[in-house]
């Protein structure tokens, strides 16, 4: 069976170099079973394949995400690949709904040439203990860590720690925290952020929708402010036009995006 897909990149900016994060985009009538969307995700190899189907109202979408080596819960990145892809598979600017396993995610390609992904917004549950292989994987000084139901988040003092930081991947699997976002106030935007991912295939993502969808709050708290710019530093990098709506407990997210290519893939 040979399948068509489109790879786009969100969160990408060409005045900073910033490339985003690609996602593998897939439309169907019906679903494909887990394990063709787990083998497809694999050959493929981007970091996140978005495999889409209709649900029963109009506007509305199943979605799942898988990366290489497993399925994704919340891809806030895929997300934004699949605003792109259905507005322009449907030619409308019209919002659309895509229901996955945990809830919903509304997403919208939009006039101006943009996107933008509204997320349910993830809070602080408590600060912790640094765990010591986090602490000695990452070899930075670390102001605080805490847990949250997303990825959790690490607070640096600076930018220049951020960009400097060259983790020990290894040493970080010692500990059984999957995911987390360290973050410090930015020099050009309102803060930055890096997400690591040690225990998967990936190491480090890109540009990340779901560690936004906890900073962004996080960062509202602390700088009084509701609207922000954040950059994503890694090697490909990323920038998030950010909003946070306390009243609705929503995140939005907004970006640019570049459609790299159309393919196949036979399974």
């Amino acid at each position: 069976m040979i399948l068509n897909y489109q790879v786009i990149a969100v969160f990408t900016d060409r005045s900073l170099n910033y490339t985003g994060n690609p996602a593998a985009c897939f439309y169907y009538k019906s679903p494909l079973t887990d394990e063709q969307m787990q083998q497809i995700s694999t050959k493929v190899r981007q970091p996140a394949s978005t495999f889409l189907w209709p649900a029963e109202e109009e506007g509305h979408f199943n979605v799942r995400w898988f990366a290489v080596d497993d399925e994704i819960n919340l891809c806030g990145h895929g997300a934004a690949a699949a605003a792109i892809f259905l507005g322009k598979k449907f030619d409308t600017h019209e919002p659309f709904t895509l229901h996955h396993r945990k809830g919903s995610v509304r997403v919208q390609w939009q006039e101006n040439d943009t996107f933008i992904i509204e997320l349910e917004a993830i809070h602080l549950i408590k600060e912790i203990e640094v765990p010591a292989a986090i602490e000695e994987g990452l070899g930075i000084p670390i102001m605080a860590m805490y847990e949250t139901d997303g990825k959790h988040i690490i607070l640096v003092e600076n930018e220049k720690i951020i960009k400097k930081m060259n983790p020990d991947f290894a040493k970080l699997r010692g500990s059984d925290i999957y995911s987390y976002a360290i973050t410090a106030p930015g020099k050009n935007s309102h803060f930055v952020s890096r997400t690591l991912v040690p225990h998967y295939h990936q190491l480090e993502d890109h540009a990340t929708g779901s560690s936004h969808a906890a900073l962004v709050p996080f960062w509202s708290k602390k700088l009084m402010s509701d609207d922000m710019t954040a950059l994503q530093l890694s090697d490909r990098g990323g920038r998030f036009v950010c909003r946070f709506r306390e009243d609705r407990n929503k995140v939005y997210l907004e970006g640019k995006y570049q459609i790299i290519e159309t393919c196949t893939v036979e399974i």
